[in-house]
């Protein structure tokens, strides 16, 4: 057998020794060089002007903040509602320029100029909106939670019918006309929970019978 001196000192014993140093260092940490995360650049705030229920609102904002958490986060109006944060219940529709839209889904720096209505511009617990006494008057609310979204969204809608704007189920597009089937369809994106959905068509009915 030869001996440590004439094998150059190199031993079974010493390289399974050297290997299981050698993994216990490299179990230490990773086998390949991992980059440094790069540093994220500094989000510069934007400036923005909203007219909000009548009144200008100057803001300076993330340019990543929605509308809804400018109207909640940054002006307390709490009134429009975070449902889904995803555009699919509509609790948080406010009015943009007369049109209604789903506020989370949208940036507030995308509206700057823009006049916004939310449920707390419509009307005043001393003088409601015909909308919010129809509501009221029909149970068209029950829990409530949704249903500031409810009430934009049909102020915006009986504004669609107005201007001759169709919808999926519209048979005369020449001839857009008001009708149970029309008000289903286009509050469709607006879920209610507790399914007042008789009450609440109740309601924008006796307004669209108000405004005939």
């Amino acid at each position: 057998m030869q001996s440590d001196r004439e094998t150059g000192g190199v031993t079974r014993r010493g390289v399974l020794a050297g290997g299981a140093a050698g993994a216990a260092v490299m179990g230490a940490g990773p086998l390949v060089a991992q980059d440094t995360p790069a540093k994220a650049a500094p989000i510069t705030p934007v400036a923005t002007m909203l007219t909000v229920n009548g009144r200008k609102q100057r803001l300076t904002l993330d340019p990543r903040t929605t509308l809804l958490d400018a109207l909640r986060e940054h002006m307390q109006l709490t009134g429009t509602k975070k449902g889904c944060d995803h555009g699919q219940c509509g609790a948080c529709t406010v009015l943009v320029d007369g049109q209604r839209i789903n506020s989370c889904l949208t940036l507030a720096v995308m509206h700057d100029g823009d006049e916004v209505t939310t449920i707390e511009g419509l009307g005043t617990p001393d003088k409601l909106h015909p909308m919010q006494a129809a509501f009221v008057a029909h149970d068209g609310f029950q829990c409530g939670y949704c249903t500031p979204g409810q009430i934009c969204s049909a102020v915006g809608m009986l504004e669609e019918i107005k201007d001759g704007i169709p919808s999926h189920v519209t048979a005369d597009l020449d001839d857009v006309a008001f009708s149970d089937t029309e008000v289903r369809e286009r509050m469709s994106g607006n879920i209610c929970r507790c399914a007042a959905y008789p009450n609440i068509v109740a309601a924008i009915r006796d307004v669209q019978g108000q405004r005939a």
